[in-house]
């Protein structure tokens, strides 16, 4: 019995919800098509719509904070990689092994200590702040929902109340017949009870409106409260979780810096100890071309720098500078005497020997930590004279000939007077007609090719940038 009368009210209870849903849909359509006015209040419609934009921002960070975290662990692994790296390449025996070691293990210790605050002060936090927009949302929809129920049974009284008269006329009919099949005395009690019926469907109508205005209000008030208070928490909220955010990685980084200069110290200490076994490492070019002002030449393709130490400073003829000497002058042209031409060489050529025999007694003396600086000088070349009266103008070579080159990259030429290098071309190195038009940086050639083939020096010759070269003569 008794579970026969469980499913008597179970089912009792799908047929309120079905009958429910039908009157819904029903209102809902008389609505849309205008044969029913709807209740509309902006001002909480406002608020949903402020509710949406609210789930959809605090959605959306949610999202990107998870893509935040999975990046920082994605960097924590990449660094415990390279520290890992770094402590099989070290070799014991040399210095600084331990402290390696002990920094490679607080690099870990501080990414995950990182990781793992930015998931409690941020991440879960964001999820407690989520966590209430689902109920909310459920009891919008479920205010909607009663909503219609509301103007439902308000029309259904509406149109009792109307319909009065009419209901009367419809009353009167059926007794009007009755009149030829039942005797007088049962008339009136037919009339009666046609006039109470009609009155129950009204009170009934009453009283469900009252129900449902009364439902409808209550949540309609809660709502009315809550939905203002949680749009303007949006505020302190993104304040706190930005303010974490950026407090974690501001310490963060303090200590990830310590730890980086800890980890410089024990390597410069290494370097010190091996700085005698450096060795150049040397990029491949690319067709990068370097931009000219001025003729100021850009570093080759393979970035080195210009003035870097480790160059040698062979591939340029002699400043003006270091061929000039107390009490003798270096001729500007070929058109000058010889014998004075000789005398300027032979000072310059003391005063260098002077120079590179003071650089090496200042490199054996160990003074300073950094790699010598080895600087080869080339004998002064006076209209095409070597000191010691060697000449080194060959007929085969145009007039002024100092030195060859190779082109260690392409060049890319960018002006008329320059010349267009690839990989690999033989330049033969000429003086500027004019010393004081040459760039530093910058030498005059022709192109040994071009020589060979139209010994034509005017139309040859340019300038290119001497970095981009290499002497191989």
């Amino acid at each position: 019995m008794a579970e026969l009368g469980s499913k008597g009210v179970t089912a009792g209870k799908i047929a309120s919800n079905v009958q429910k849903k039908l009157t819904r849909a029903q209102e809902k359509v008389l609505q849309k098509l205008g044969k029913a006015d709807e209740t509309k209040d902006e001002q909480f419609e406002q608020c949903v719509q402020n509710f949406n934009k609210q789930l959809s921002e605090g959605t959306r960070l949610q999202k990107d904070l998870r893509t935040y975290l999975a990046s920082v662990k994605a960097m924590h692994e990449a660094s415990k990689k390279l520290t890992e790296c770094l402590q099989e390449v070290y070799e014991p025996d040399w210095p600084g092994r331990d402290d390696t070691n002990k920094i490679a293990e607080n690099n870990d210790l501080l990414w995950t200590d990182f990781h793992q605050k930015l998931v409690d002060q941020a991440l879960l936090t964001m999820d407690t702040y989520l966590g209430q927009f689902p109920d909310i949302k459920s009891r919008i929809a479920k205010r909607g929902r009663k909503l219609v129920d509301y103007d439902s049974a308000r029309h259904h009284f509406e149109a009792l109340q109307t319909a009065k008269k009419k209901d009367e006329t419809k009353i009167a009919k059926p007794v009007s017949l009755l009149e030829k099949a039942a005797p007088q005395w049962c008339q009136g009690k037919l009339q009666a009870h046609l006039v109470a019926q009609t009155n129950l469907l009204r009170n009934q109508a009453e009283e469900e409106l009252v129900k449902a205005q009364k439902v409808f209000e209550e949540m309609n008030v809660d709502l009315q409260e809550e939905l203002p208070s949680l749009w303007n928490s949006r505020v302190g909220f993104y304040v706190n979780t930005f303010q974490s955010i950026a407090g974690l990685e501001e310490n963060f980084h303090k200590e990830m810096s310590k730890l980086n200069q800890n980890l410089h110290d024990v390597l410069l200490g290494l370097d010190k100890q091996y700085s005698g076994n450096a060795f150049p490492v040397k990029a491949q070019p690319s067709d990068s071309t370097p931009a000219k002002a001025n003729k100021s030449p850009s570093p080759p393709p393979d970035g080195t720098p210009i003035t870097s130490p480790e160059n040698k400073t062979v591939n340029h003829e002699l400043e003006p500078s270091t061929l000039e000497a107390p009490g003798a002058s270096i001729p500007k042209s070929p058109s000058q005497p010889a014998e004075a031409a000789r005398a300027g060489a032979e000072a310059a050529g003391s005063e260098a020997a002077a120079g590179a025999e003071a650089s090496k007694t200042e490199a054996d003396s160990g003074s300073s930590s950094l790699p010598a600086v080895v600087v080869e000088t080339f004998p002064a070349t006076v209209n095409g004279t070597v000191e010691g009266g060697a000449s080194s103008e060959r007929a085969d070579m145009p007039p002024g000939f100092l030195f060859k080159v190779q082109a260690m990259h392409d060049y890319t030429a960018t002006d008329t007077d320059e010349l267009q290098l690839k990989a690999g071309d033989v330049v033969l190195v000429i003086p500027f007609e004019n010393p004081e038009e040459q760039d530093e940086g910058w030498l005059m050639g022709v192109k040994e090719s071009d020589w060979i083939q139209h010994k034509e020096l005017d139309q040859c010759r340019g300038v290119f940038p001497e970095n981009f070269t290499e002497r191989v003569q």
